[in-house]
């Protein structure tokens, strides 16, 4: 359990090992929204429903949305809250509920952002999603301890500019690390 806040996660990138086999997280990156003393939420930022666009959730929640913004991609969160819209975005950050996660990037869900976003007003990077990732009291600690998740801090730019399909490798190389390279298996030097 986090007690001291200079040791949350809030901000991080949480890139799943390859031995991490749950469908949920199979070779995911997810930022880190809060982290403390409760446990912590992510969003996954590279999972892309297959069957959703923006015209579903523009049209669900009776908002009016211009052509261009009916095919933008909805992600695939989490697990957690599965029917909830949660909102990882860039500049600006003036919208009711605004929660930075970094000096750049920000979480909001409220109807001003997505109505802005529907009529192409909103944030230039987004990323529209269903569902978060949950983690109790001490269970992120214990998942990175036993070799689960690698962390750094997140990138805006691999968030908002590098395709979804190559956040994984993407964020791995960030770190140095050569995902080709890595073990299932954990160990000690």
């Amino acid at each position: 359990m986090i007690e001291d806040s200079s040791l949350s996660l809030k901000g991080q990138f949480l890139t799943a090992m390859p031995k991490l086999k749950d469908p949920n997280f199979f070779e995911t990156v997810s930022i880190i929204c809060e982290h403390n003393s409760e446990g912590a939420v992510g969003i996954i930022i590279n999972r892309i429903h297959s069957a959703l666009s923006g015209k579903d959730i523009f049209k669900e929640l009776n908002i009016k949305y211009t052509p261009k913004m009916a095919n933008i991609p909805i992600h695939i969160g989490g697990p957690v809250h599965a029917g909830e819209i949660f909102l990882l975005h860039g500049p600006p950050y003036a919208w009711d509920s605004c929660l930075m996660i970094t000096p750049y990037i920000a979480m909001s869900n409220t109807m001003d952002v997505l109505e802005s976003i529907a009529a192409g007003k909103g944030p230039e990077s987004f990323i529209l999603s269903l569902g978060c990732a949950g983690w109790s009291p001490g269970q992120l600690e214990t998942e990175i301890k036993e070799n689960a998740w690698l962390t750094i801090s997140a990138v805006n730019e691999i968030v908002f500019n590098v395709s979804v399909e190559a956040r994984w490798d993407e964020t791995m190389r960030s770190m140095g690390v050569d995902p080709s390279f890595i073990s299932e298996t954990a160990g000690n030097a």
